[in-house]
């Protein structure tokens, strides 16, 4: 008996209504950039071509459009700035789209290492420069080298043809033959 008090009680639980959830439109944030990322399209300027695809087709000269990043969500936390969805909130900018710094310090830092590239730029000149002289002094040597060692066999067959011509008169002269009998005189005119 007792469970037939029960059923109504289970009936009662399944007549109350749940709450609804009220949703309420809201304004779109001043800069869409901190929800969402821009979608970057890049023109190509295309010459004349011929179809890869059917040979019998000439392209003329015209622009191509490429979507190069589709829209995407933003889902980085944001840290700095201020969030038109939740102000409570500041938002991180993205450093590609953003512009540099600019102060005093960072300027003079820029221009310095403009001024020292500008030097190593020229002292690469002078260098390659010195490098070029460098090497066509070393060609000159190896031709001076070379003619040098060709002098040298030169004179060293030189000189053992004077050595030889001058041990020929220190050997005994072979007697001269006469066509006549008449002995030789060292006194005759």
């Amino acid at each position: 008996m007792k469970t037939y008090y029960l059923i109504p009680l289970l009936f009662l639980s399944a007549c109350s209504t749940a709450p609804k959830l009220a949703l309420r439109p809201q304004q779109p944030p001043a800069e869409i950039s901190a929800v969402r990322y821009p979608e970057i399209v890049n023109a190509y300027h295309v010459g004349r071509y011929a179809d890869p695809n059917d040979n019998l087709v000439m392209h003329e000269r015209h622009t191509v459009y490429r979507v190069e990043e589709n829209t995407r969500w933003s889902l980085r936390t944001a840290t700095t700035g201020n969030n038109p969805v939740f102000p409570a909130v500041p938002l991180t900018r993205d450093a590609a789209f953003s512009p540099e710094p600019v102060n005093d310090a960072i300027l003079a830092e820029v221009n310095s290492q403009r001024l020292a590239t500008t030097q190593i730029m020229l002292q690469a000149r002078t260098l390659s420069s010195a490098l070029m002289q460098f090497q066509a002094a070393l060609q000159q040597t190896k031709t001076n080298l070379q003619e040098t060692a060709r002098l040298r066999v030169t004179v060293n067959d030189m000189q053992k043809r004077i050595d030889a011509l001058a041990a020929a008169p220190e050997q005994p002269s072979a007697p001269s033959i006469s066509t006549t009998n008449e002995p030789p005189d060292s006194l005759s005119p």
